[in-house]
């Protein structure tokens, strides 16, 4: 489908405000700069987004790969639809501008609690309802002991993945082996007992 001249100006304010945003962090690049760099007038870019902060979550969301529509997994093997889920990579060709981005992000939601929740809901909380959904569903089917507790296992699987983005983000671990080693283990440990002969 082609794209729309109002489709064709979202983007390229998108891109503008991703560049300066990654340039001059959240806080120095103003709408006004934004604007200018996208070659459009500020009332255009406020017929887009109500004000800065619903721009930057829609430019966060957007090098994150959030956007794009979220297929259900199921293959019927839990331990791989965990790793399909916790092995998901944001796109490769932003991965600058977000290693720029997310120190500031971080202070910027932690200082506007607001537009962290935002952030928390829009970003994250996505994949935390499909693991939820897997760990349901293999509870139903057996796969996976009764009485599992939902909150603490997406602790469990979500921390290994937490701690490699915080600690170990240039290791040889990849998030593919990492994802796929969690699922693994945590199937193994929770998965229904056994009978005794």
């Amino acid at each position: 489908m082609a794209r729309t001249r109002s489709t064709e100006v979202h983007q390229r304010m998108i891109e503008a405000a991703l560049r300066l945003f990654a340039e001059r962090g959240f806080e120095s690049a103003s709408m006004d700069a934004i604007a200018q760099a996208a070659h459009v007038s500020k009332p255009t870019l406020y017929n887009h987004w109500a004000d800065k902060e619903a721009l930057m979550l829609e430019v966060m969301l957007f090098v994150n790969g959030s956007l794009r529509p979220r297929e259900e997994v199921d293959t019927g093997d839990v331990a791989e639809d965990l790793r399909i889920v916790l092995s998901r990579r944001p796109p490769d060709e932003f991965e600058t501008a977000r290693a720029r981005m997310m120190p500031g992000l971080m202070v910027y939601s932690a200082t506007h609690p607001e537009f962290g929740a935002a952030w928390r809901h829009t970003a994250m909380q996505p994949a935390r309802d499909a693991l939820r959904q897997i760990l349901r569903r293999a509870v139903r089917r057996g796969q996976l002991r009764h009485g599992l507790n939902l909150d603490a296992s997406l602790c469990i699987l979500l921390g290994p993945m937490l701690y490699r983005h915080i600690f170990e983000a240039g290791s040889s671990l990849t998030i593919e082996t990492l994802g796929h080693q969690t699922a693994e283990a945590f199937v193994r440990a929770f998965a229904p007992a056994k009978p005794r002969a």
